[in-house]
Order: structure tokens, then sequence, then C-alpha cells
């Protein structure tokens, strides 16, 4: 599974009612939970992992695709058919998944998830309270199509609805947030006996389908109002450990970029009021981490993800209601994240994943705990 490449990205400066990492950000509206203050950008320590993964997964020669299923083969880095089973996977809730390993083959996973914060940690990383808090439940859905058998296409639709606590406000109904499309490549095949792991690359762009301006409630921002280029590099391998259980290792680095500027009016996902009127470009944020996939029997598997979110602060600029020129530009953040599940096959072909996803520290963002679950079919 991957979630890594869909629209719950951080958007640093933009609110919302919906996504666990959108519903993080910092936002240029200052408010008793959430304190203004200077500008302030990630170091470059901060994104030492995903620059050491991207030229590691840059160094691997291209070899042409062999496949002998759909998702769980040597090409894709599992291991092969051994004397009693071959391990089966849903995937864990934060990895991405990389390119199908069968021409014509479609998959298709809807996630349900429900948002809880329980603090914010500011620019030092201390905890404090949070009063206004945003809930959310979202549905994300991966459709993904294999065009060959190591090039697929996927698209990455998902729905929320937020509401406040504290604030009494709640989306005007469901909400649908930017629409990202990715072609994924996977140009280097496993091989487990050589220890040698699959290497993928994804780039894509975000559509901005969510609402972003002329908001008649602040929980209805779920979008960012911009054109996102997205680009991603993946690893993953599995081994056979002692007692014939199978451990898979997937690493991941992605990076995300706005191509266009949002044209802002009045009420936004940027934290601008009634009145205002300019534009807004988000900063750059990514992603880097690594998952464990430990394989009880054939059909049971435990999972854990580990990552880390980064992201600089969006740059507003305009005129208010009173006709002064604003020109701000939104904090820095970050979080480390943590995401224990289960899953379990009926088939090579069809599973189910439960979970939670859980910021455990981090600067400038919110804590929040998401529960949720996931059912995995390839067809």
């Amino acid at each position: 599974m991957a979630v890594t490449m869909s629209p719950t990205i951080p958007v640093s400066a933009v609110q919302c009612a919906g996504s666990r990492r959108l519903c993080n950000a910092t936002t240029l509206q200052a408010r008793p939970d959430h304190p203004y203050h200077a500008p302030s950008y990630i170091t470059i320590s901060e994104s030492i992992l995903f620059v050491a993964l991207s030229v590691f997964t840059l160094l691997g020669p291209t070899r042409p695709a062999w496949a002998e299923n759909t998702g769980n083969g040597v090409a894709a880095g599992s291991q092969g058919q051994r004397e009693a089973y071959t391990q089966w996977y849903t995937g864990s809730l934060v990895s991405p998944s990389g390119a199908l390993t069968k021409a014509g083959v479609f998959a298709w996973e809807p996630y349900v998830a429900y948002s809880q914060p329980v603090g914010y940690l500011d620019s030092t990383g201390g905890g404090m309270p949070v009063h206004d808090r945003a809930h959310a439940v979202s549905n994300f859905t991966l459709y993904k199509y294999s065009i060959t058998n190591s090039i697929s296409l996927q698209m990455t639709p998902d729905i929320s609805y937020g509401w406040r606590r504290g604030h009494g406000g709640t989306t005007s109904g469901l909400k649908m947030g930017d629409l990202p499309v990715d072609v994924m490549w996977r140009y280097l095949d496993a091989d487990p006996k050589r220890f040698i792991p699959a290497l993928s690359v994804f780039v894509g762009v975000a559509f901005p389908s969510g609402d972003y301006t002329r908001l008649g409630r602040d929980e209805d921002g779920v979008g960012t109002g911009t054109y996102t280029f997205r680009l991603a590099f993946t690893e993953q391998s599995t081994y056979t450990l002692p007692g014939h259980h199978e451990l898979r290792l997937r690493m991941w680095g992605t990076f995300r970029r706005a191509l266009t500027q949002a044209h802002i009016a009045d009420t936004s996902s940027y934290g601008t009021t009634a009145g205002f009127r300019g534009l807004a470009h988000p900063g750059m944020y990514g992603e880097s981490g690594f998952s464990l996939e430990y394989g009880v029997n054939q059909k049971w598997v435990i999972a854990m993800d580990l990552a880390r979110d980064w992201a600089n602060g969006a740059v507003v600029r305009g005129h208010d209601a009173q006709g002064r020129y604003q020109n701000l530009l939104g904090q820095a953040s970050g979080d480390w994240l943590i995401a224990p599940a289960i899953e379990y096959n009926w088939s090579p072909r069809f599973g189910v994943i439960a979970g939670v996803t859980a910021i455990f520290a981090g600067h400038n963002t919110g804590q929040v705990i998401s529960p949720q679950v996931a059912f995995n079919s390839i067809f």
C-alpha cells in the first residue's frame, strides 16, 4: 500500500478539516493555540535521509522487468516460492508500494481513517494543549493500473468530513481534496538470493481539486489551489528469517514542490480572512522513512512504519480588508510518525490492514493519532 504519495501530504500554512498531515500544518492566522512566530526553515540535516535514499536509488542500473504474479513476486522485492508457501502481504500503512509486476492488472485499496488531535508541538518541540481541535473522518482510495510489467499509473483521491470541538464549525459537507496522479517505474528488479532490492521512482502532479479560497467556513479548506510536482524514490526487499518467517523492508523518500501560485480571496486554506486579496505559494515539503513487515504465517503479518515529515512555510502576499499590504511567511514544520498495524490476507490478491498512525515528536505541528483500516484487492 502507499499513502506517502497520497493527497494527505503536509503543506505548511494550509488549514484542513480532513487529512492527518494537512491538519498538522502551521497557519498564518494567529490563534492562542497556534501562535505565529518569525519565519523559520528546515535545516539541511533534517533532509539527509531523503537525499541519501534518492542517491542510493539512482545508483541502481536499469534492468528489464519480469514478473510471476501481481505484487508479491520476486521482481517486486519479495521472496519466490519456497517449500510451504509464498508470503502474502497487504502493505504497511504509510510506505509507498511500487509498480505492479504484471501488465493489465488493476489494484483498488480504499482507506477509512479518523483523525484525533491530542496536542500541539511548538517551535522547540515542547507539547502544549489544543482547545480548538480539528477532527476528521476521511476516505482515501488508491487506484493503480499496470501498463507494462514495470510501469504503472496511480490515482489517489480522498474525501473527508471535518469538525472542530471548542470552535463549533464543521465542513459544509463531504469535501474532496487535491487529486494526485503518478507514474511509477520499477527500474531494478529484485534478486533476493543476491540481496538486491527492487528500486522504483514515482513522478506525478497533484491537481488543485480541493476547495481553498472564498470559503464559507474555515473547515472547508482542504486544498492548496496549486499544481504540485511529486517525486518519490522507493526500495523494497524481503529476507527469510530463522523459522521460515519473512521480513519485508521498504525505504522511501518523497519531495513535493508547487508549480503554480494560488489566487486567494477572503477566507482561505492559508489562514486569510474576509476582505483579503492576494497570492499564496506553498512551501516545499516531503517525507522519508522505512517500514518492516514480519510474516507470522502466510496470512498474518505484523507491520510497522517510522517516517519523518518536513515542510517549509507558505508565502502569502496581498492586501487585507483595510488595504494594508501583507507579505507573510509561514513557519517551517516537521514531525516524526510511527504506525503499527496488523495485516490479514485471504490470498495473494485480497487482504485487510488495521492500525494507527501517531505523531510522537516534531516542531510547529499538531500531535495527531489516526486509527485506520484498509482493504486491498488486485484484479
